[in-house]
């Protein structure tokens, strides 16, 4: 079986040794693929992984096109062996180790089933040098570039088992960051001249993960966690009395453990914004941001009010940042950018991604055939 798209040519010869001779497997196939012109054309990075290379089970970022946000406690290799192991279970892949020798190689082609922002790229790599170190992995696209529907954007060389027991955890990874990549491109590139930020909605464990895709689709971070940004919520005002009391609190908690952070305190109404300022105005404070809660209002035409919003960055009058949240959708964001505030938060970012569709695959022929028939490349 040969496939010929065009000039170049890539090999796919499941290479057996000499012990396999006495297995059952069928005989080896010999396959010819050439890849379509989108996918050859500039392939920007070659990632060659081999156990002499790994020196330390520290992981470096400074090759990665876009670096994770940083996280005190927070253990990416540890989130990958979880994700492999909760696969895995106590046997293995059993349907590789009956119908793959385990020392075929092959090579199997990452495939976009629709338009989006690319993310995971990186992750991918960390992936696969986890499950075996020898797989070599090359791509045309970096974290955060634009896929189309039906490209071909990298492709990974090695034993076949390995390849597909990893090809799961990858696709699960990229699928989720690529969907939030993509809707943050969208939310960000509307927003403007604002800039878009997620929240702590985020799924359990994979805080860093989803926070990662943002930067990728080209939205900044908000806090990690609790622990590195003071960010005074509703909540907090009711216990402690009002929001003057709260942010009186926080003031003298940071100066009491000689700290040094950001300060945001929840507005949600003018009278509030007012209390901050008349307290600030009075006290020295550690207060940096104010945000603007749930003052874009929606209207039943589907359309929001930001009169409250406008009025109050006018009262703030860039005396400290701004965050407008609540009612932020793709549909209101622009809007909402328009009225002088300095960031845009959404939590719809990371807690309802919808999954880039993304394949690998290593009869790449057949899955553009059944792409097609399906209208998904």
């Amino acid at each position: 079986m040969a496939i010929s798209c065009n000039k170049q040519e890539f090999l796919l010869r499941p290479v057996f040794h000499a012990r396999e001779s006495t297995t059952a497997f069928l005989p080896p196939l010999s396959l010819s693929l050439k890849l379509p012109p989108q996918s050859h054309s500039k392939v920007r990075r070659v990632v060659k992984m081999s156990a002499t290379e790994v020196t330390s089970s520290r992981i470096s970022y400074e090759s990665f096109a876009i670096k994770p946000p940083e996280h005190p406690t927070y253990d990416l290799k540890g989130i990958i062996k979880l994700a492999l192991e909760e696969d895995a279970g106590d046997r293995g892949d059993v349907t590789c180790l009956a119908t793959i020798p385990f020392d075929m190689e092959v090579e199997a082609y990452f495939l976009a089933k629709e338009d989006g922002i690319i993310a995971g790229i990186a992750l991918a790599e960390m992936i696969f040098h986890e499950v075996d170190p020898s797989l070599k992995v090359e791509w045309s696209k970096n974290d955060g570039d634009f896929v189309h529907k039906g490209l071909q954007f990298g492709r990974v060389h090695g034993r076949a088992h390995n390849i597909v027991v990893a090809e799961r955890v990858v696709l699960n990874f990229m699928q989720r960051m690529s969907g939030t990549a993509t809707l943050t491109k969208a939310m960000a590139n509307a927003a403007y001249p604002a800039y878009m930020l997620e929240t702590r909605k985020t799924a359990p464990g994979l805080r860093l993960v989803d926070k990662w895709a943002v930067l990728i689709g080209g939205g900044r971070n908000h806090r990690m966690g609790l622990f590195d940004m003071v960010m005074i919520k509703d909540n907090h005002i009711s216990a402690a009395g009002g929001v003057a009391d709260a942010l009186k609190a926080v003031d003298l908690y940071l100066e009491q453990n000689n700290l040094q952070m950001e300060v945001e305190v929840e507005t949600r109404t003018l009278e509030e914004v007012e209390e901050v300022l008349h307290y600030s105005s009075q006290t020295k404070t550690s207060l940096t941001r104010i945000m603007l809660d749930n003052m874009v209002v929606p209207l039943p035409n589907g359309d929001v009010d930001i009169s409250m919003l406008k009025e109050a960055v006018q009262l703030i009058n860039g005396r400290y940042e701004t965050e407008a949240s609540g009612n932020v959708t793709l549909d209101t964001v622009h809007k909402i950018g328009q009225s002088g505030v300095t960031y845009i938060s959404s939590g719809s970012l990371t807690h309802s991604v919808k999954a880039l569709d993304i394949s690998l695959k290593i009869d790449i022929e057949l899955a553009l055939k059944v792409g097609r028939r399906t209208g998904r490349a």
